[in-house]
Order: C-alpha cells, then structure tokens, then sequence
C-alpha cells in the first residue's frame, strides 16, 4: 500500500502499514467508496470517556465516568468507565455518533467486508442498532473469554450492610459486535470474493473456521509497559481477528480509533496492511513507540495452541 489514503495528514509508516494523525470521521468522508476491506477497532464509547474534562479527572484519579477498581490483590488498577453512567441525553449522543460513523464506513468499505468492534454489556444493544441504522449488517458476536474488574462489587457504601449482595454480574466475557456491508443484489460470496476479495472470514492457519468464541486473557504486563492505553487488548486475541478480518489474506483493514497501535501491531505481526487513525495527539505519538515493540511480542493463537507466527508465516508446532 501506498501513501495515497494519508490525504496530507501527518502519518508513519511501518512495514505495509500507516497511522494517521487524523479524525476518523473527517479521514472517512475523503476515502474512495468501496475501497477498504475490513474494520478492526475498540472505540470510545459514550464518546465521553475521552472528552478532554473526562481524561483530566481519569489523570487526577477520581471523579467523572473513569473509576479505579478495587486493588484487592494488592496491585495497583487500571480506571475502567462506567458506562453505567451515561444518562438518556448521553445515549442518545452515542446513538447519533455511531449511526453516523457506521454510514460513513458503509460508503468507504468494499461490499462484503466486514467490521469487528469491541463493546461492552451495557451499551451493545444501543451500539448494534445504531450501526444497523447506519447501513451494515449484524452478523453476530465474537465473545472474548476474559475474567475482567467489571461487577461483582458489594452495593456502594452499604457493603458491610450486604455483604452477601452484589450489584451486578462479575465480568467474565467482552462482546464484539461482527458486521458486513451489504454484498451487491443476488451476490454469493463467492462471487464477492472473487470480485471484491471480501464477503466471508479467513480460516485459522490449521484449517479451522474462525469461531466466536475466543478464550483469551487479560492483557499481558509485559504489553500494558509498552504501551499505556486503558483500552489496550492483548495480541494474542487480536491477531485472531485481524486474521480473519481478511478472508484471502489480501487488503486493507483499517482501525479508526487506533489509540495505542495495537492493531496495526497485530497486522504487521501476521503480515497483513493496515491503516490506524488517532486523532488525539498524545495517543498518536504512543501508538508510533508502541507499534514497533508490540508487533515483536511473541504468542500463541488460543484457538491453535501449537500455532505462533515467525516472520508473519504461520507455522504449526507437533
């Protein structure tokens, strides 16, 4: 891939791919209709955990949506949001901002490809209808199997009250809504994939179909000193998407809320092409330390626990 999707903004290269110092929305309106091939992103939902009063208060460590888990086990926590904060007005926001976001990418996408975003519990119902509002189609989730520091506290203030009582759930999965853009009239997905080099998802490199299930874990020490995002997702979980985001191993797949270059760390891992846009600065210039680095980490797809990547070749372990 060249530099002709970078229309001007600041970017870096690495390897096949480019991050872009750009707002996704202004990138989409400018990008050729039907020409990407594929969406992997974790977006900034609410869009108000990265407003820049929200980021203040998460740095300062109290107050706003961002809350810090209890450190239980003596380890300092990462803030997670409270989407459980987002009032009716605040929904709506979120409706309106991805319904839009879904059109712009509906445009932008080849037909046939498809979209994997990570959500949460709590507002996949609103997030998945809004992107359906916007023309893509829903093609279900892929769960990610991880014990997270969501739920299962005692009720707030009362919890020597009702000790026995928990608010909610204990954490033990993340959603990721799967998409496509609608395939041409009367299309198979043979035809589209002969056409359009999209329509279906890449087998694992041992010959079996991407599930939507993944086991996975949280994300490493080792990954979270390289790159300090609170939204950072493991490589071992999403090299597997990445790779099946492309189902001949061909195209561009593009993350519009590139944050801390984990994405684009994951396709340049598997030897694929990949554009990230990050229109905040400080995220921007994480992401172009951090990509390098996490692309080198070394791991093992869970679906294929004999299978690692050596010089973005699969190869399968006895």
């Amino acid at each position: 891939m060249n530099s002709g999707l970078t229309f001007g903004y600041a970017f870096q290269k690495f390897g096949r791919s480019f991050a872009i110092h750009a707002d996704c929305f202004e990138w989409l309106e400018r990008v050729p209709g039907n020409s990407l091939h594929a969406v992997v992103t974790d977006p900034p939902y609410g869009v108000k955990e990265y407003d820049l009063d929200q980021l203040q208060k998460r740095t300062n460590g109290k107050g706003g949506i961002w809350r810090i888990p209890p450190s239980f086990d003596g380890h300092t926590r990462q803030p997670l949001p409270r989407f459980t904060a987002l009032d009716a007005k605040e929904r709506e926001r979120l409706r309106r901002y991805f319904e839009e976001w879904s059109r712009l990418l509906n445009r932008a996408l080849r037909p046939g490809a498809h979209v994997f975003v990570a959500t949460n519990a709590f507002i996949a119902q609103t997030f998945y209808d809004s992107v359906v509002c916007g023309g893509l189609e829903f093609r279900g989730q892929v769960i990610r199997l991880v014990r997270t520091l969501r739920g299962g506290d005692r009720p707030k203030n009362a919890e020597a009250e009702f000790p026995d009582v928990s608010s909610m759930p204990k954490g033990c999965y993340e959603p990721w809504g799967v998409f496509r853009k609608p395939m041409l009239p009367k299309m198979t997905v043979s035809e589209c994939l002969r056409e359009f080099q999209t329509g279906g998802l890449r087998r694992m490199p041992d010959g079996r179909p991407f599930e939507d299930v993944v086991p996975s874990e949280r994300t490493p020490k080792r990954e979270r000193e390289i790159a300090n995002h609170p939204s950072l997702k493991p490589q071992s979980f999403l090299r597997q998407v990445v790779y099946a985001s492309l189902p001949l191993g061909e195209g561009v797949v593009v993350d519009p809320f590139m944050g801390s270059g984990s994405t684009l760390a994951a396709a340049e891992a598997v030897g694929l092409c990949a554009i990230g846009l990050e229109r905040f600065d400080d995220f921007y210039h994480l992401a172009s330390k951090a990509i390098p680095r996490l692309k080198e980490v070394k791991v093992r797809f869970e679906l294929a626990p004999n299978l690692e990547f050596v010089d973005s070749q699969p190869r399968l372990f006895k």
